[in-house]
């Protein structure tokens, strides 16, 4: 993926060098493990519920910031930016509205949200009630190392993932999936949680088109870095690493084909109207 040189974005809040905070309760033990391994989806957020230790999340007092976390920064600041223009531009032209644009908070270690708790083992979320996207740069290296989606376009799948949260914030879908979620039993509320999920990532693929015809960002096998993000971050797949047994009736994010398929659906099309995951017989 071709970045350097472009414009990195104003709306980044860096907390890398914050220490201090305070802690926050939550799940321990087995159930705190499968959050864990929740937390290494691109999901809207699951850090509220974990207890990384025994007492709750405590953010570190100081973090050493590396040559690769600088990089990172940098990366996410121009792929945010980039973010930010390609939805001015759809919102303007799709929908005669204008963009409002997230701010993404980069941490090291652990930090606060609204949501909770969040630290480099949750994964990136992004937090409705602050219109923030929440990112440990470390997870880059989570993302290439443990899950094996290596690549600058993959990591830039997980930006593009989160910013597509706020995308649905701000048309007002988050809102009324999360009211409706609240009157489900938890199968159904999983499976709108599917839903949810596989939109994002078609958006993501609205982004890709995009930012290819804007500037011309993309490399040869970029495409199929985010393919690859795709497959590895599927319930299915995440399962069947983790030496579980699949269980559909369990699934948050979709299978790995799933979010392929929708992904390169709003790839092939860059519009807004074909990701309608909520009226779609087939996910």
């Amino acid at each position: 993926m071709k970045w350097q040189g472009r414009r990195g974005s104003s709306n980044i809040e860096d907390r890398r060098r914050r220490g201090g905070g305070k802690t926050v309760g939550g799940i321990g033990g087995i159930a705190g493990v499968l959050l864990l391994l929740a937390g290494w989806y691109f999901g809207v957020d699951t850090s509220q519920f974990v207890d990384l230790g025994g007492g709750g999340i405590q953010s570190s007092q100081s973090a050493e910031i590396t040559p690769e976390d600088e990089r990172a920064a940098a990366f996410v600041s121009v792929t945010l930016a980039d973010t930010e223009e390609v939805w001015t531009d759809i919102f303007r032209r799709q929908l005669d509205e204008a963009y409002n644009p997230p701010t993404l908070v980069l941490f090291k270690g652990q930090t606060q949200s609204a949501c909770g708790g969040a630290s480099a083992a949750t994964g990136p979320f992004y937090c409705p009630p602050e219109r923030k996207a929440f990112l440990d740069t470390d997870f880059f290296v989570t993302l290439e190392q443990r899950l094996g989606a290596a690549g600058d376009f993959a990591a830039a799948y997980v930006v593009a993932h989160e910013i597509a949260h706020h995308v649905q914030n701000e048309l007002g879908i988050l809102g009324q999936v999360n009211q409706m979620r609240a009157r489900m039993n938890p199968t159904d509320s999983n499976a709108m949680s599917v839903r949810v999920e596989l939109q994002a990532d078609c958006f993501s693929g609205i982004w890709a088109r995009a930012a290819q015809d804007r500037f011309a960002s993309l490399e040869p096998g970029d495409i199929e870095e985010a393919m690859n993000a795709a497959a590895q971050i599927g319930d299915d797949t995440l399962q069947r690493n983790a030496g579980q047994r699949v269980r559909p009736h369990t699934f948050t994010h979709g299978t790995s084909a799933q979010r392929q398929r929708w992904f390169l659906r709003g790839l092939e099309s860059g519009d807004l109207t074909v990701c309608d995951t909520f009226s779609a017989t087939r996910l």
